[in-house]
């Protein structure tokens, strides 16, 4: 394993449950030394080179910005042997990035897991049923199966070409979902509220749970309901009280308001106001709540 950061030693480790036989590993940083010594004990730290030199089985779980460099660089000075399965974890790339191995006789896989890791050994566990995006040469779709089998994972094949927008979905979905949560934690501190994960846990996860099974029908809240003096309220506390959050909340309300016309839950007569309170008029007086109550999200109950 070329790379001890949050990813590699979780894989190293499940496949080393699946019999295979950690080596060697590189790491440069005090954190990637400890993650390689708590999952990988015993497995000895070397330098790129020399890992490769005594694998038959080479993971480069390296950032993406010095993936193609490092393949570069492996290649030249020798280091990729025939016939040696050479593996990138990166969600951007394809096998293109491992033309260089590929030429030196290397045998290039993309194994990229649909995961969010924390360089602890609970990392292992959540591999069992995660989904990887899979890409490599026809001949060679049988073993990137079987690797991401043995990990306890589910292979999920994508098109070469394909590879940016399926990490630009991940990304979407997964990194901005810890923005979102961690903002909306705040929030829920400065408005005095105790606990924010216990509040927050069982509604996002049932919102994520009904969006999973229904899509766009599960959308709810103000914006889906056209409830344009409620987001003028809430644009204005943000602008209040946290004013670096206001931009994503507008960007995000306007896409949600997109999708929310674009599937008939949203009327087109109430979107108007919204619209307007979205691009930045006064819009409509939040009045006094004399309407039907509301339950967490503001939907009617």
């Amino acid at each position: 394993m070329v790379g001890a950061g949050r990813v590699g030693p979780a894989l190293a480790a499940s496949l080393q449950l699946a019999g295979h036989r950690p080596v060697a590993v590189s790491g440069v940083s005090d954190a990637s030394v400890r993650r390689a010594a708590a999952l990988l004990p015993d497995v000895p730290i070397m330098s790129p080179a020399d890992v490769l030199a005594r694998s038959e089985l080479v993971l480069l779980t390296v950032p993406d910005d010095a993936l193609p460099g490092l393949v570069e660089g492996l290649a030249e000075t020798g280091a990729v042997r025939p016939g040696q399965l050479i593996v990138h974890t990166s969600g951007r790339y394809g096998v293109g990035v491992l033309e260089p191995a590929l030429r030196a006789g290397g045998l290039p896989l993309a194994l990229h897991p649909a995961m969010t890791f924390t360089g602890t050994p609970v990392d292992v566990q959540r591999l069992a049923g995660c989904s990887f995006g899979v890409t490599a040469p026809e001949e060679l779709r049988l073993a990137a199966e079987a690797l991401v089998i043995e990990m306890g994972g589910e292979p999920e094949w994508i098109e070469e070409s394909a590879r940016p927008l399926y990490h630009a979905a991940l990304a979407l979905g997964a990194n901005h979902l810890v923005t979102l949560v961690a903002e909306a934690m705040e929030l829920l501190r400065q408005a005095g509220v105790g606990a924010p994960d216990r509040m927050l846990g069982p509604l996002l996860g049932a919102a994520l749970d009904n969006a999973l099974r229904s899509g766009d029908a599960a959308l709810t809240g103000p914006v889906a309901r056209g409830d344009a003096g409620t987001v003028a309220a809430h644009v204005a506390e943000l602008r209040k009280h946290a004013p670096g959050t206001v931009a994503g909340y507008l960007a995000m309300a306007r896409a949600t308001a997109d999708r929310a016309l674009a599937h008939g839950l949203l009327k087109p007569e109430l979107a108007e106001d919204l619209l307007g309170v979205l691009a930045g008029g006064a819009g409509p007086a939040s009045g006094p709540a004399n309407g039907p109550a509301s339950g967490p999200d503001g939907d009617e109950r």
